[in-house]
């Protein structure tokens, strides 16, 4: 036994900045910012929390999937943006929910989402949970240098959840992880220990855009080729893709070589900007509220990012 998805949701906040309002502060422009990312506008907190976009996107999970808060046995949650160390973020959508089953955080950064699927997966396979909710939740305007074009105006925040239940449609997956910070990091506030001697790097987003771009089509491309492999499903027979929307020129590489037809993928980047572990499972919600899913469906769902980690796999609707 693994899962079946019962419902999906998501959340992003009101407030939206054009490339064109950033380059009002900055030196670039919706042309440039739009032809290396793909990104047209994205989604930005004003009052909102990473906790407080988690929370609305767990409530229209619920609603989605007809499921009230005392039947969930556990919520599982992830993201790198969150406000505290403790309580995470799991334990801060409980609450608000009125839930009381167990929950707890996994960081994977923008594969995390996927991470917790492969989590629930072993719940599920020891029976001990019949209805679980998953929660990704990014305010990445907060870990931003937003004086650095390279990385600000490429993120964005928001929030997507799934609830699952008892089923056999969690087909295959692949978690990987390379390990090391020398291509992306983001760092905590050092503290005010007077005994500590360590450098001081600013607590935001530090990221080689070369070597990510390399591993991520890499990592891509080969976790869903061998998941294919693995399943014997073939390209013709996925409906749809739904990659971690890091950077559209990512994506079209990742067409290029994968045995998909490219009209299969997915991508929202223009809208939301790259959201971290809340990308798959708002483009999974948007996807599923037009209607564009059908039951039985077989949806290929891949991510990468910092650790360096990567993850994908194979979900029949």
């Amino acid at each position: 036994m693994s899962f079946t998805v019962l419902g999906t949701g998501s959340y992003a906040p009101p407030r939206v900045v054009t490339n064109d309002e950033l380059s009002t502060f900055l030196d670039t422009s919706d042309e440039w910012i739009s032809q290396r990312v793909g990104v047209r506008q994205r989604h930005v907190c004003t009052t909102e929390t990473a906790a407080d976009l988690a929370v609305e996107a767990a409530r229209r999970a619920l609603e989605n999937s007809h499921t009230l808060p005392e039947e969930l046995d556990l919520i599982l949650a992830a993201t790198v943006s969150g406000e505290d160390v403790s309580p995470n973020i799991a334990c801060m959508v409980q609450h608000h929910l009125g839930a009381t089953c167990p929950a707890y955080d996994i960081n994977a950064a923008c594969s995390a989402f996927l991470y917790l699927m492969e989590t629930a997966a072993g719940y599920f396979a020891r029976k001990r949970v019949k209805k679980v909710l998953l929660v990704g939740a990014e305010r990445m305007s907060r870990i931003l240098d937003w004086e650095d074009r390279s990385t600000c105006v490429i993120f964005g925040d928001g929030a997507g959840a799934a609830v699952l239940g008892e089923g056999d449609n969690y087909l295959a997956s692949k978690l990987y992880t390379r390990g090391g910070d020398d291509v992306i990091k983001i760092p905590q506030f050092i503290g005010k220990s007077p005994f500590f001697q360590g450098q001081q790097l600013s607590p935001y987003v530090h990221m080689k855009g070369q070597e990510t771009f390399r591993f991520a089509v890499n990592a891509m491309c080969g976790d869903v080729k061998e998941l294919l492999d693995q399943t014997g499903i073939h390209g013709e027979d996925i409906a749809w893709v739904v990659p971690h929307q890091a950077n559209v020129r990512i994506i079209e590489s990742a067409k290029r070589k994968l045995p998909i037809p490219e009209d299969r993928f997915f991508v929202n980047i223009d809208r939301y900007g790259n959201t971290s572990a809340a990308s798959i499972p708002m483009a999974l919600d948007e996807l599923n509220r037009a209607g564009k899913l059908r039951r039985g469906d077989n949806l290929v769902l891949c991510a990468f990012g910092g650790g360096l980690a990567s993850a994908a796999c194979i979900l029949r609707w």
